[in-house]
């Protein structure tokens, strides 16, 4: 994740849909081989090298994610660097290791591509409305195009981890994960730049949808069911996936043992 410095701008300039797809998609491909080359890497080095290794990334890569996101004032690039954000604690919770944290892991994986697939997508359809990225040039979301502007309020509270989407289910067992482990101290710095990332994007994200929208805004538009329906599948399933957790257990675990090689 930290020698993804091209992501942001390809994210910022390609299309809606394939942002959508590099974040929820290709990075939780990738992803799920870093957790299977982890399991060799393991044998040959040792779990010790490979856990430092993986929690110094982690922390380094979250660290540059928190304060690119503090200064960003691009939309389309804030959500880039917010998939660094998560990418950063699923590699948080691979080097922790136990069942509970590799079951996080994957939840936090199926979570987050459902959640900025429909943060991207809504974010394409605010650029075609608006015809900027810029943060700073869109306002009134909520009031001039109340669907897209809430299919992206309600994905950044998901990204952001907050219930009932499946982030916060997940965000809250690699924390349990990391404190009954010995890695509590990396659990405790990757809240507090998790915090920091929070209050950025959570502002940002608030000037977009609230106040009065510009002068030169466009009229008040309504998108088609066409348009509406599958951010509010994929939000609604993101939510599904946070309040099935307990009948889920079982399937998590299992799965996890299988990429961590237990």
């Amino acid at each position: 994740t930290g020698a993804g410095a091209w992501l942001p701008d390809a994210h910022s300039q390609a299309p809606a849909p394939v942002s959508a797809l590099m974040s929820g998609v290709l990075l939780a491909v990738a992803f799920v081989a870093v957790l299977r080359y982890k399991v060799i890497a393991d044998g040959v080095f040792g779990p010790g090298f490979v856990r430092g290794l993986l929690i110094a990334v982690a922390l380094l890569t979250l660290a540059l994610a928190a304060g690119l996101l503090l200064a960003q004032r691009d939309y389309k690039r804030m959500l880039a660097y917010s998939s660094m954000e998560h990418m950063s604690l699923i590699a948080l919770g691979a080097a922790v290791g136990s069942p509970l944290a590799l079951a996080a892991v994957l939840l936090h994986i199926a979570g987050h591509g459902l959640a900025k697939t429909v943060a991207f997508c809504a974010s394409g359809q605010v650029l075609q409305l608006r015809g900027t990225s810029r943060i700073g040039r869109v306002r009134g979301l909520l009031a001039t195009a109340p669907g897209p502007g809430a299919a992206l309020g309600f994905a950044v509270l998901a990204l952001l981890g907050l219930p009932p989407f499946a982030l916060f289910a997940s965000e809250l067992a690699l924390v349990r994960a990391g404190f009954a482990s010995s890695y509590g101290w990396a659990v405790v710095v990757a809240l507090l730049l998790v915090l920091a990332a929070f209050a950025a994007l959570s502002f940002r994200t608030a000037r977009m949808l609230l106040g009065p929208a510009p002068a030169d805004a466009p009229p008040p538009v309504r998108t088609g069911a066409a348009a509406g329906v599958p951010l509010a599948a994929g939000l609604l399933l993101c939510a599904a996936l946070g309040l099935s957790v307990q009948p889920l257990q079982a399937l998590l675990t299992a799965a996890a043992q299988i990429v961590g090689g237990h």
